[in-house]
């Protein structure tokens, strides 16, 4: 493939959550190159990387210890796809309008409404034993 090939991949098997620039791709094949992983080849005016017999190798070797890099999307009850990405972009609109037409109180209540949100998602990625220590009511039976 060549890169921007690449780059539609990656954006294709994440659902548009990730979408590589060409600022990211084209380093990361020369670097690829480099270590002797991928060999690039001028075809139709473009550049095609391809797999080298090491770079095959490495996979085979290692893929096995790797994450998915192309997880399924997060899904809600009712199996639809949850749009993270459509939602801060929403919450960011909300942002800007409160930066500029909020009074300094509403502003205040919006910067520690942010921040419990940004330290809540942190404690949502810890896990749930972070999410009852930030929570003490959730060891509460009551």
């Amino acid at each position: 493939m060549h890169g921007y090939q690449l780059m539609q991949t990656i954006t294709e098997r994440t659902g548009s959550r990730w979408r590589p620039s060409p600022g990211a791709i084209y380093p990361t094949i020369s670097q690829l190159e480099d270590e002797g992983l991928v060999i690039t080849e001028k075809s139709g005016g473009r550049k095609l990387a391809s797999l080298t017999e090491a770079g095959h190798a490495h996979v085979e070797e290692n893929s096995s210890t790797w994450a998915d890099p192309f997880p399924a999307a997060a899904q809600s009850a009712d199996d639809e796809v949850i749009d993270l990405r459509e939602l801060a972009h929403g919450l960011l609109g909300a942002v800007r309008e409160m930066a500029r037409t909020g009074s300094d109180e509403q502003v205040r209540q919006a910067a520690v409404l942010l921040e419990e949100t940004r330290r809540g998602l942190y404690t949502i990625l810890a896990g749930p034993s972070a999410a009852q220590s930030a929570d003490p009511s959730a060891d509460d039976p009551s």
